[in-house]
């Protein structure tokens, strides 16, 4: 299970955001101020795979825990929360080695897409499911042994739903990390994709429902046989 550090000494924000991350299959750690963050990520063999770092923190601010990781040569991708939102401290906080940041307050959706995104450095180069094959790297995919050609759209929404097969991915979730819009409810521009996408992965059409639609929530790409239609 993929490790998150959350770094937030409010706990009405870290519980929430702790709570939401469980639900996505992230197991999380919680350090309530810099200097346990700097601790946790530091120790030897820790399985953290990312750190959502608040910048005001109690002891040392989000800026100098950044560095400290740096400068430790650690390598794990840092997702920054603040409050600040003028590009002179975004810039600041870049150059410090945050990889990432989300302004508060902030939509859930998106700080998720935004871990997603950060994540894909740690994907597996290869995906298989259900006789779907996905290179990640190369950006191929064949289908029953079969390769087809996607759209850059289609190959993105590909990967979200087959990085985690077996699970509803709502379409907030879809919109916020493929078209980075998770605003989009009424758009019929996931939908399209996603008609396209079932139709190109449906081979000699035994395939057509590999993915699933959740009603009123979203989609799931099945790890067992093709599903029935639902709607």
């Amino acid at each position: 299970m993929t490790t998150v550090l959350v770094v937030e000494d409010d706990p009405a924000i870290a519980r929430p955001l702790s709570r939401v991350l469980n639900r996505e299959g992230y197991e999380v750690q919680v350090a309530p101020d810099g200097r346990s963050a700097v601790s946790a990520v530091s120790a030897p063999g820790h399985d953290i795979a990312l750190v959502i770092l608040d910048l005001g923190l109690p002891d040392l601010d989000g800026l100098e825990v950044c560095r400290r990781i740096r400068q430790a040569g650690l390598e794990v991708p840092v997702l920054m929360l603040t409050a600040r939102t003028d590009e002179a401290d975004l810039v600041v906080g870049l150059d410090a080695g945050a990889d990432d940041y989300v302004g508060k307050p902030f939509r859930m959706a998106e700080l998720l897409a935004r871990v997603r995104a950060l994540l894909r450095r740690r994907t597996p180069a290869l995906l298989e499911v259900g006789g779907v094959r996905v290179e990640t790297a190369a950006r191929r995919v064949e289908v029953d042994g079969t390769e087809i050609a996607l759209a850059n759209k289609e190959f993105e929404l590909l990967r979200v739903m087959m990085s985690r097969a077996g699970q509803v991915v709502t379409r907030e979730e879809i919109l916020a990390e493929v078209w980075n819009d998770p605003g989009m409810k009424t758009s019929k521009t996931l939908d399209m994709h996603m008609s396209w996408l079932r139709r190109k992965l449906a081979g000699s059409g035994a395939g057509e429902h590999r993915i699933s639609t959740v009603r009123g929530i979203g989609f799931r790409f099945e790890v067992g046989p093709p599903a029935e239609p639902q709607g």
